[in-house]
């Protein structure tokens, strides 16, 4: 499942790569980019317009939340891709935090959304990527549904990512009175605002308690779950008058460490005091995912003993008429034990109340297994409503982690609900065997680790490897991908193919649970099929860390960098494998790895980068750049590169080749770009980018001034034989850019609103000028066009 993760396009231009034709109609759905220009302007660079390459969904969505009355008001948020709006229009969502600045990556992923119930056009978001006791929190507002945000700082972390992320929604609005929003948080108890967000006060009346580090750590592998859900107990909305009955719930880590004695409370009189309601005796200690009201007051509260993701059992399904809790449905015997309680949704009223339930930690796809389990008659009787049908293999099942279901609060037939890698929806739940769709459309949560685009005249366009989807191999740019490894990686890190045969491709990851043995593999058919490596480098397995990097010279010719090794090479697709003579990365302060190029028009060179590891880590020495001239077998070291180059991480630095001329090598190195038209014996280093300082960290800075390159065709005319693109900073300007001229003169290729809470891996296509694909903050690969 997808843990570390544009608008839909329906076509683009003529002319562009297969499958990326459309009519001019279509272009309404791309967006449109500026450039900025720095230096003398470029008249080869035109706006540029984005688009997603298309894998559909691939991340968990914690969270979908309706309008109670406004028709197709709806919003999914991710824990770390960013949020959507739905567009009933094209039945696809819209990207709403694509204008999330490189500096706001932590935000992008959202613990808790809430509507305004008298206003459907503002929309809040709480964010924040872990909760750690020295984070803050924000929380964005926006007054037109997501097409525009600001934002206060909050006095209390968020775990957008952290376990338990389905929890709530903790953050609502209160129906009678739109100013006043309470916040069930994580770690600090229950926080109020009285002025529509802007300020915030923790409801002493509750706890006082803010957990420490300390206490944090202790609680579920440091994801306290908290205080979870708040509910306003009122049948009317705007009359100006505060709701005065409110239930909130409170998971044990918190209550144990506040001194609470329930799991449950309850206020009368606005939050001013509250009081405990015991929960039944089976249910004690457990976790509340979900509770919710229905128009008739009667409350139904899910209790499962983990706190998820897919929280395991055993789960109890309770109503709850303010005095009287009645048992509606359970999981605990021997066949079931295993099953968890994650979403819950009503409508209706009374003895005809519909209950649609998430069971969580359900695996497999046989006909019936629980997964959402639908009630017609107010819990007395059960069907199941999605495991009916079979499932597309090449999309994600309906069970696993159902940590959330909603039945549209203006069409109970409509039912949506969650997995790991995306949403499904049935418009006809009603039936015997409803129909489910996956509506993704316009949701990418892949976070993109490394991307290469091959040489011209290759049958496919892109080749993408991926936190928990292994390796796709694009054949167009707008379907989904059919060339994949499937389920052999939980995650690939590196990707190659030959330049004298696109069709020859290396591939390494850490191996799956089904296939611990598959850390590296090779396709000879351009992604269609795949074969392990009979041997892995001999440090692979035990070395299975993102800062890894692959090469490929030839057929079956390969250099292999596992993290914190040595790299070794194969001339025989991994048959036998020789360690090369460059020295061992040791950990320092960060997890280090080579980056290895092959220059594309001498197949015997290959380059090696070091960078150093972290470049406060003095200690460390300096960076490093070795070239071979064997086709990997041994290396030697640029002397002068170690005195050009500053140290930095292995994720913040870069190096590409160009592909038109032998020896021409550049590097970003996280703060500078440095050029080399001779093999790397000797270093230009361009003065263009400069980072921004963070005045709150010594360590490390606001913005990297230069963290990713990449070349690609050049458009006639220009005055060096590739365009250059990089991800940094010129002129105190954080974006993407571009040159046509050897790096005398730079544009900027996106704008702000397409920042995509920070831009990493880049690759650019060796057929298209100007096209350029890049990985935004677990929102996918989206490409310029």
């Amino acid at each position: 499942m997808q843990k570390m993760r544009l608008i839909a396009l329906a076509g683009v231009v003529a002319g562009l790569a297969a499958g990326c034709g459309g009519s001019d109609a279509d272009h309404a759905n791309g967006s449109t980019v500026l450039a900025g220009t720095i230096g003398s302007a470029s008249p080869t660079i035109k706006p540029a317009r984005f688009a997603s390459v298309k894998f559909g969904g691939g991340g968990y969505v914690p969270g979908l939340i309706f309008h109670p009355t406004s028709p197709d008001v709806l919003y999914a948020r991710t824990d770390v891709g960013g949020a959507y709006r739905w567009d009933a229009a094209t039945s696809s969502w819209t990207a709403i935090t694509d204008m999330f600045g490189p500096d706001e990556g932590f935000y992008h992923g959202s613990e808790t959304m809430a509507v305004d119930p008298n206003d459907d056009q503002r929309v809040y978001m709480s964010a924040g990527m872990y909760n750690w006791a020295s984070s803050h929190a924000r929380l964005y507002i926006s007054t037109d549904r997501g097409s525009h945000w600001t934002h206060v700082d909050l006095p209390f972390p968020a775990g957008g990512n952290n376990q338990g992320r389905a929890v709530g929604e903790r953050l609502m609005v209160d129906p009678n009175d739109s100013t006043i929003l309470f916040y069930a948080t994580r770690t600090a108890g229950l926080w109020k605002s009285t002025d529509r967000g802007q300020t915030w006060n923790q409801v002493t009346s509750l706890s006082t308690l803010t957990m420490t580090q300390a206490q944090i750590d202790t609680a579920y592998w440091s994801s306290p779950v908290g205080m979870e859900q708040l509910i306003f107990d009122t049948d009317t909305k705007g009359t100006g008058t505060a709701t005065q009955t409110i239930y909130t719930a409170v998971a044990p880590d918190y209550a144990n460490m506040a001194g609470l004695t329930a799991g449950l409370y309850k206020t009368t009189n606005g939050g001013a005091s509250w009081t405990s309601i015991p929960v039944p005796a089976d249910v004690q200690g457990f976790i509340i995912p979900h509770m919710v009201r229905a128009k008739d007051g009667m409350m139904y509260v899910a209790f499962t003993k983990g706190e998820g993701p897919g929280a395991g059992g055993p789960c109890r399904l309770y109503k709850f008429d303010g005095t009287n809790w009645t048992l509606l449905k359970g999981y605990d015997d021997t066949q079931w034990s295993s099953f968890g309680m994650g979403g819950l949704s009503v409508s209706g009223t009374g003895a005809h109340t519909r209950i649609a339930l998430g069971v969580t930690n359900t695996w497999g796809n046989w006909q019936g297994m629980p997964a959402v389990q639908m009630s017609d008659d107010g819990g007395a009787t059960w069907r199941e409503i999605a495991n009916l049908m079979p499932r597309d293999p090449a999309k994600t099942g309906y069970s696993g982690w159902v940590d959330d279901v909603e039945i549209d609060p203006n069409n109970p037939d409509r039912v949506l609900h969650v997995t790991g890698g995306g949403v499904w929806e049935t418009r006809n739940a009603s039936d015997a065997q409803p129909t489910w769709n996956f509506i993704v459309n316009g949701v990418e949560e892949v976070a993109t680790k490394a991307l290469m685009a091959p040489a011209p005249g290759a049958n496919y366009s892109l080749m993408r490897a991926g936190l928990d989807i292994g390796i796709t191999v694009q054949t167009e740019l707008l379907k989904a991908p059919t060339r994949t490894t499937g389920e052999w990686f939980s995650s690939a890190f590196g990707i190659d193919a030959a330049w004298s045969n696109p069709n020859y491709i290396a591939a390494i990851g850490a191996g799956a649970s089904k296939t611990p043995d598959i850390v590296g593999a090779y396709s000879s058919d351009g992604g269609v099929s795949w074969n392990k490596f009979a041997n892995n480098h001999p440090d692979a397995k035990a070395h299975q860390s993102e800062t890894a990097s692959v090469a490929v010279t030839k057929t079956g010719n390969v250099v292999w960098a596992p993290a914190e090794s040595v790299p070794a090479w194969t001339a025989d697709s991994g048959n036998t494998w020789t360690y090369t003579n460059l020295p061992a990365l040791e950990h320092m302060s960060t997890s280090r790895g080579y980056h290895v190029v092959a220059d594309r028009k001498n197949p015997n060179k290959v380059y090696a980068y070091d960078s150093g590891g972290a470049w406060w880590a003095q200690w460390g020495g300096a960076a490093h750049f070795y070239t071979s001239t064997d086709g990997g077998q041994t290396f030697t070291e640029s002397a002068t590169f170690k005195n050009s180059a500053a140290l930095n991480s292995f994720q913040q630095t870069s190096v590409a080749v160009n592909p038109n001329a032998e020896g021409d090598v550049w590097v970003v190195d996280g703060f500078s770009i440095l050029h080399s038209t001779d093999s790397g014996a000797h270093w230009t280093k361009l003065n263009v980018t400069q980072s921004i300082p963070d005045p709150n960290n010594y360590y490390v800075p606001k913005v990297y001034g230069a963290i990713s390159i990449a070349l690609g065709k050049a458009p006639v005319g220009a005055k060096y034989s590739a365009s250059i693109y990089i991800v940094g900073v010129i002129n105190g300007q954080w974006g993407v850019y571009r040159s046509d001229d050897g790096g005398v003169n730079w544009t900027r290729y996106n704008d702000d609103q397409h920042q995509y809470g920070g831009i990493s891996n880049l690759a650019a296509d060796q057929a298209v000028p100007g096209r350029l694909y890049f990985a935004g903050a677990a929102r996918g690969v989206l490409f310029t066009y």
